[in-house]
């Protein structure tokens, strides 16, 4: 897989910011077929960083009602991505 079909947006939330300042870490929605290897590979060659760990998880869609009929929002994976102590990125 192309670095740029591996991630596909940073994930920013008040909880991600937090893990990036005192951890290091940081979250990224990923293509669902992508494993830690290819994640890894694909943060080092876009953000030029030395990645450290890969944590991933599928998250569930969450059910939604619009009147009387029922949905859920799409599925996906995130990728929690820990860097070295000397690097890190610059989201905004």
């Amino acid at each position: 897989m192309e670095a740029y079909s591996v991630l596909i947006r940073p994930v920013i939330t008040e909880q991600s910011m937090h893990f990036a300042s005192t951890r290091n870490a940081y979250a990224f929605e990923v293509s669902p077929r992508a494993n830690k290897v290819q994640i890894r590979q694909a943060v080092e060659s876009i953000y030029g960083v030395k990645v450290a760990d890969v944590r991933t998880a599928n998250v569930k869609g969450k059910p939604r009602r619009r009147g009387r009929s029922f949905s859920h929002t799409k599925a996906w994976k995130k990728a929690t991505v820990v860097l070295h102590e000397e690097y890190h990125i610059d989201l905004y």
